[in-house]
Formats: C-alpha cells, sequence, structure tokens
C-alpha cells in the first residue's frame, strides 16, 4: 500500500513520497539556479547573516535538542549515540562558528582548471561549477544540517536534506535558523531543505530520483551505506564506516605512543575518526604502558593472545572484533611482527577511512604513507584530526573512502563539479 504524506503547502490532496521529493527538489533546484548567479561576495554575505541566525536562535535550538535528548534516552540510545545528538551552548558556537569559517573560505565556483588554445585557434577551458541539488541522507547528528547547508550553500549547490528522527527536533530548529538567515539578504529558503516526514519511503524516493537530485551523500551506519549503495539510481557519495588503526612501530616514542594512542581512542569514541584497532609492534618496548593507560581511562580491550599477556585485563577478541566500528569505549588490540605483519593486518581490515603510525624511523613512516590504502593516512599524530575542520576545510559533508571523485574529507571543491567551455571565432569542422 503507498504512504500518503500531508501536502507542504495548500495541495488537493495528500502527496506520495515520490510526489513529495518531486516537489521538493524542483523547488531545490529553482532555488539552486538563484544560487549560481551569486558573486562569491554574495554568498558569504548569507552565510554569515545564517551565523547570526543560529546564534540568536541559539535558546529554541537547545530547547529542541534536550527534547531529542530526553527521547533517546527514553529510547535507549548508548552513551555514544547521545554524545553524537547532545548539544550545548559550546558545540552550538562551533556549528556557526564553522558556517562562519565556510563564508571565509575561497569560492571555488568560477575557478579555471585550465585553459589551452588549439593550433585552429579555438580556446578551450575547463571551469568549476556546482553539482546542483543534493541529497543527504544522515543520522543523528544535528550539526551536519548546518555544516551541510554552509558548505552547499558556498558551492551554489541547493539541498535536501532527511535527518534521523533521533535529531528530528534539533534539525528543524537549526534549519528553520538557517533559512531566516538566507531570507534576511532575500535568498530563497528553498536553497536549504528539510524533508518533512520521517517515513521511510521517502528515502527510497530520494534514492530514485535521477534527474531531479544530482548527488546523494550518505551519513551514518554500515547498513543506511549499504542500503543507499544498493537501491540508488543517483550518484552516490559514500562515507563507510570508520574502521580506523593506529600501528605503533617498534621505533616508536614511549610517551608519544601513550598520548597519540589514548587521544585517538577516548577523546570522542563516536566519531568515525575514533581508532578501533590498536597494533603493537612485538619490538615495541613500552607497550604495557600504552595498554594500561587506555584501560585505567575506562577503556575496555579485546586482544588476540599476545595482547593478552600484556595485561590481564585484556579480553579475548572474538574474529568480527577486528572488523567493528565500535564507537564506543570498546578497542580490539593485537601484536604484530613488523610492519609488514601491520600493513597486512590494515589491509584486511582497514575501511579505508582513517589509519596513522607512530615512529621515529623516517623511511618507515614513508612506507606506510605509501602502502596504506586509505582516504587519511598520519603519522605521529591522532586520527581524531580526521575532520573537515581540522584540515582547515571549514566543515565537511563527510569522509568519502572510494576513489572517485572526491576522497577522504568533502567540501567545497568535493561538491563541484566543471564543465568546458570553448571560444571560437567561427571556426567549421572539415
Amino acid at each position: 500500500m503507498t504512504t500518503t504524506i500531508a501536502p507542504l503547502a495548500d495541495t488537493a490532496a495528500p502527496l506520495s513520497p515520490e510526489a513529495l521529493v518531486e516537489q521538493l527538489a524542483r523547488d531545490g533546484r529553482a532555488a539552486q539556479r538563484v544560487l549560481a548567479r551569486l558573486s562569491d561576495a554574495e554568498k558569504a554575505a548569507a552565510l554569515r547573516a545564517a551565523a547570526a541566525a543560529l546564534r540568536r536562535a541559539e535558546g529554541d535550538i537547545l530547547a529542541a535538542n534536550a527534547r531529542d535528548i530526553a527521547a533517546g534516552e527514553e529510547k535507549g540510545l548508548s552513551a555514544a549515540l547521545l554524545d553524537r545528538l547532545r548539544l550545548d551552548p559550546a558545540r552550538l558556537a562551533g556549528i556557526a562558528d564553522a558556517v562562519d569559517q565556510v563564508a571565509a573560505l575561497p569560492d571555488p565556483v568560477g575557478e579555471v582548471l585550465s585553459a589551452s588554445e588549439r593550433p585552429n585557434g579555438l580556446k578551450l577551458s575547463r571551469v568549476r561549477i556546482p553539482i546542483g541539488l543534493i541529497g543527504i541522507i544522515y543520522e543523528s547528528r544535528p550539526n551536519v544540517t548546518a555544516d551541510a547547508a554552509a558548505l552547499c550553500l558556498r558551492s551554489g549547490n541547493a539541498v535536501l536534506l532527511r535527518g534521523g528522527s533521533e535529531a528530528l527536533n534539533s534539525n528543524r530548529a537549526i534549519r528553520a535558523a538557517f533559512a531566516e538567515g538566507l531570507e534576511s539578504v532575500g535568498l530563497p529558503p528553498a536553497a536549504i531543505q528539510l524533508v518533512p516526514t520521517q517515513d521511510r519511503a521517502v528515502v527510497g524516493a530520494m534514492l530514485t530520483a535521477a534527474g531531479l537530485i544530482d548527488m546523494i551523500v550518505p551519513r551514518g551506519g554500515k547498513s543506511l551505506v549499504a542500503r543507499v549503495q544498493a537501491d540508488a539510481r543517483v550518484p552516490v557519495l559514500a562515507h563507510l564506516d570508520g574502521i580506523c588503526h593506529t600501528y605503533v612501530h617498534a621505533a616508536a616514542d614511549a610517551e608519544m605512543a601513550r598520548q597519540v594512542t589514548l587521544n585517538a581512542k577516548m577523546r570522542r569514541t563516536g566519531i568515525c575518526g575514533a581508532m578501533e584497532t590498536l597494533l603493537l609492534d612485538t619490538q615495541f618496548p613500552a607497550s604495557e604502558t600504552v595498554i594500561a593507560s587506555l584501560i585505567d581511562a575506562g577503556c575496555e580491550l579485546r586482544g588476540d593472545a599476545r595482547a593478552q599477556a600484556l595485561d590481564p585485563r585484556v579480553r579475548p577478541a572474538a574474529s568480527e572484533d577486528w572488523d567493528t566500528e565500535y564507537l564506543d569505549a570498546v578497542l580490539s588490540v593485537a601484536v604484530v611482527d613488523g610492519v609488514e605483519a601491520a600493513l597486512e593486518h590494515i589491509a584486511a581490515h582497514s575501511s579505508h577511512h582513517t589509519d596513522a603510525i607512530v615512529t621515529d624511523d623516517a623511511e618507515t613512516a614513508d612506507r606506510f604513507l605509501s602502502e596504506v590504502d586509505s582516504a587519511i593516512v598520519m603519522v605521529n599524530a591522532s586520527s581524531q584530526f580526521a575532520d573537515g575542520g581540522e584540515f582547515g576545510l571549514g566543515a565537511e559533508i563527510g569522509i568519502a573512502t572510494g576513489r572517485l571523485h572526491a576522497r577522504g574529507p568533502v567540501a567545497l571543491e568535493g561538491l563541484t563539479t566543471y564543465k568546458w567551455q570553448v571560444r571560437g571565432a567561427g571556426q567549421t569542422r572539415p
């Protein structure tokens, strides 16, 4: 039986999921044509107005978030999911600041990627342009609403957002404030739309809206991304789970290894850049200290036999632990026989998100950077730096783990494509 949804405006009958998505998409595409005409200064001013509106709406947004948190606690959401969901004045200020940071970034639209002149006098150039209307399907994190809106607008795209039910009230309040900021400078609020229903059939309608939605970006758990990739008839920019490794090499500084691994896991356990597997070299002399530091900080360790021998508090790991994104204070740990074994483990179990090495040996570091096939590869740094803001991108849509179009933190450039512009003087082809 077809689900029907109340209309957005005064229409004669309720809308089906397909009709709802078509209406939202057409409104978004009309708004995108307005965005495509804006100058760099106009887009920057619109984002500054949106950031100011978010700050003015602090009370409303935090009250909406409190309702979401209460509902999440009643549903029994994990501590990690509640942490992803929770807003406070500092986090909300950070969201608004990120919008201002995006406003200050260089406008990618109109950049000439290459230019040449053919022997017949034709002048060719490749010019960066917006993708169009981008659909974003995401879970739990209300900051994605503002981050996605800011990045899409700065790159000249309209966006259709479909957030998770856990953050329903927060997303609506953030989107309302953002839209108010756009309207204050004369821009159509339909440039930033939020799907007005949690009906899952609408997700299916978005995935099959080829010709209306130009790209889908899923942000969430493995099941969401798998469904999007399986069902989409629209191009997908995938953000898979973050099974992130840190390998502590034999030549690692002991105190650096302790601090980096502790931060990589325990700073925030619920983000995609959190370390999920620790690899300790058999020749690293301070493995017991690193393990003890993590356990003493409240992390549960699940390890192989050699890791268990280092500390009796390490529990035995099951085979699935090496392929699990915990998003919690749980960590798998293995002892490996040198860099070759570490590289083999990462190749077998990494999700190609972020992997790191701690070492003072430059040759080993270079080999790790070269051979690990992940979107982000780090040396002597916490994997928690896997973030568009930390990379100077202002914010991010997500971290793409595929190999096509964009990889790693996807920000302004990842939300553009290009077209060829050809200028002639009456040439005809013989």
